[in-house]
């Protein structure tokens, strides 16, 4: 009897403590996660050679609208990162994430794009190459296909990048797990400077379609 109620005792707190946490909304895969986004305003973002509207925030989501866009980029730089948000495109939409990107300049090339696109649209078939499906470094590393959603439905992403790793998981599959330093081709290395890039924004790349983009937060790593 003694013993059950020792056990008992040692379980309680731990039910109690596990109830709070749940009570609070927290996960533990998300502990030391930053909010990037408020929902209301693009507080802590910054527009970069914006076209048409750029981006605008509508019902808690950051919309890149048609004939809208250009670089939303994070006013601070990120080193080694997990990145995570929500984003979902109209048939066919094409948008980014640049990496470790400057300012100025091609974000693709002097940092690093991970391709967000409707890949599986009528207008890409046969006429992109590997490492320009969705979540590619672009132009560089090619990912998985065959995970994404249907356009005009939410899908998870989360980017980590760590020292020369890349991986890019889309709705709990990883797609691309790449080490940037065995990329030796010297064409590749002049074209894309970027790839050696220890620091950068985060950035949306827009290119004129309509892509939404929610839920976005990042945890810094050492």
């Amino acid at each position: 009897m003694k013993l059950l109620l020792t056990l008992l005792l040692g379980v309680l707190p731990l039910l109690a403590g596990t109830t709070n946490a749940q009570t609070k909304g927290e996960k533990s895969d998300e502990k030391g996660f930053v909010s990037l986004f408020d929902g209301k305003t693009l507080n802590g973002w910054k527009l970069i050679k914006g076209r048409g509207p750029g981006y605008v925030i509508k019902d808690g989501t950051i919309v890149c609208p048609l004939e809208g866009g250009g670089n939303l980029f994070t006013e601070k730089e990120y080193a080694n990162f997990v990145f995570r948000f929500e984003f979902k495109t109209e048939p066919g939409g094409n948008n980014g994430v640049g990496v470790r990107a400057p300012l100025e300049g091609d974000a693709a090339y002097q940092g690093m794009e991970i391709q967000i696109l409707d890949d599986g649209h009528e207008k890409y078939k046969g006429k992109i190459k590997s490492e320009q499906h969705h979540g590619s470094v672009y132009d560089v590393i090619p990912a998985r296909t065959g995970y994404l959603k249907p356009a005009g439905e939410w899908n998870t992403e989360e980017i980590m990048a760590n020292g020369s790793r890349m991986r890019v998981t889309l709705n709990g599959v990883i797609i691309l797990d790449a080490d940037l330093s065995t990329v030796k081709e010297e064409s590749v290395l002049k074209k894309h400077p970027g790839l050696k890039n220890k620091t950068g924004h985060i950035g949306f790349l827009g290119h004129g379609s309509l892509v939404e983009f929610r839920n976005i937060r990042i945890k810094a790593l050492p």
